[in-house]
């Protein structure tokens, strides 16, 4: 899985928050692209990888040698000088220089290996986990995004609702002058629009706070408007899923299980490790030296070369207890990698459910806003005829709108549906793969 989407245009677009409330409306796509690119939680994924990396590195230096150089220069107060078969011989110098290389390889140690694949197994791990992390907040987005659609349409509602309202009083009065109705149908009038303007004054704020929360999220300031994620709301209405296919794609291909299944491997090879440390090791050291005091030998060069064998015989038991407690955390990763799977099967199964729940909730409250639409014109117009009074149209109102707010919430629930499913299989926000 690849969740970096960090392509050039998306870094260019990201870089410049005012964009969002000038250009065209902000899609899901670059929602989940900003997300992914601005906030710290997916950067700080990538660093996590980065140190990991960083760690793999360091285990390979274990198969190459050491080199060190090392020069010193002195300066003394006097010379010693000694006549040696009737030669000269200085002994200490005015100004004295020293050089020295220091080679040293290790030749066989048997825990280089074992700790070499821990760390490859690590960095793999971390890998998962870094695009689980992103995994994440790419759903997270996604689900404030379509949070932030669906308060937006309710507030549409409520806003149709208020115009209403406004155009029902205006009539009540002209009719109420008219002394066509008694003045009951003016205050019921005025009563239906101040319950409208406080729901929509309401509904205002809670889009207010639902963009804020989305503009924190993308780390960026998100101002509007919103396009509606067409793809995804048509999905959702029409999908069939297989829980059985979908829980093999999880298993398979989920970043969270196959970063325990890595970590299971990298604390199996770290357990490996204290077995090793009774097999003898060796190591190759080498020398070569320079001065400019040759002293009593005469020789201002020297060199040696070395193999030195080790064997840590005993160690008061301290490998087989680091051993011990080594298995005793494999057991724990293996155990969260078990229940894990179980979590699957049934976060997957209980996906499909509510995924069914909320098509047959959709599919029912667009029934009732079609049967409050109808109630409403058909009352709308009796009350222009005089055939009822303004309760009546009040009633007719509140219901179109509550059947308008509830058929909004179901279709966005809807899709929210379909992401929790996606994210239980393992799958991306946008994912055009075949979910049967």
């Amino acid at each position: 899985m690849n969740f970096r989407l960090l392509t050039f245009a998306a870094v260019l677009w990201a870089g410049s928050p005012a964009l969002l409330a000038q250009n065209a409306p902000l899609t899901l796509e670059r929602a989940i692209d900003l997300a992914l690119t601005r906030n710290e939680r997916a950067l700080q994924a990538e660093a996590r990888v980065d140190a990991a990396q960083a760690r793999l590195s360091r285990a390979r230096t274990f198969f190459f040698p050491d080199l060190t150089l090392n020069g010193t220069y002195t300066r003394r107060a006097y010379e010693t000088v000694r006549e040696i078969g009737g030669e000269q011989v200085t002994i200490q110098s005015f100004d004295a220089f020293n050089g020295s290389a220091n080679l040293s390889q290790t030749l066989f140690d048997a825990r280089a290996l074992p700790l070499l694949r821990q760390a490859r197994y690590s960095f793999q791990s971390t890998q998962f986990s870094s695009a689980d992390a992103k995994l994440s907040l790419a759903y997270e987005a996604a689900d404030a995004y379509i949070i932030t659609l669906s308060r937006e349409q309710v507030h549409a509602a409520a806003e149709r609702r208020l115009q209403f309202a406004e155009a029902s009083l205006q009539d009540s009065e002209a009719r109420f002058e008219a002394g066509l109705v008694s003045s009951n149908d003016v205050t019921r009038a005025r009563l239906e629009l101040a319950t409208a303007a406080r729901e929509a004054s309401r509904t205002r704020g809670d889009v207010d706070v639902a963009y804020l929360a989305l503009g924190n999220l993308l780390n960026a300031e998100v101002a509007g408007p919103l396009a509606p994620p067409a793809d995804l709301l048509a999905t959702a209405a029409t999908v069939q899923v297989d829980p059985a296919a979908a829980i093999a794609h999880a298993r398979a291909e989920r970043p969270d299980i196959l970063a325990l299944e890595r970590n299971a491997l990298a604390l199996r090879e770290f357990a490996e490790e204290p077995r090793r440390r009774i097999i003898p090791t060796l190591t190759f050291n080498a020398q070569a030296r320079a001065t400019n005091e040759g002293g009593l030998s005469g020789r201002d060069q020297d060199a040696f070369a070395s193999v030195l064998f080790g064997w840590p015989v005993f160690d008061g038991g301290s490998r087989w207890a680091e051993r011990a407690e080594r298995l005793a955390l494999l057991r724990e990763v293996r155990l969260d990698t078990d229940a894990l799977h179980r979590d699957i099967d049934l976060e997957i199964r209980s996906a499909v459910v509510v995924l069914g729940s909320e098509r047959a909730s959709l599919e029912a409250a667009t029934i009732a806003t079609q049967a409050a639409r109808q109630n409403f014109e058909e009352t709308t117009e009796l009350y222009r005829q005089g055939l009822t009074g303004a309760l009546e149209v009040a009633d007719a109102t509140t219901q179109l709108f509550s059947a308008e707010v509830e058929e909004a919430r179901a279709r966005y629930e809807l899709a929210r549906a379909l992401l929790v499913f996606r994210a239980a299989s393992g799958r991306e926000p946008l994912s055009k793969e075949n979910q049967s």
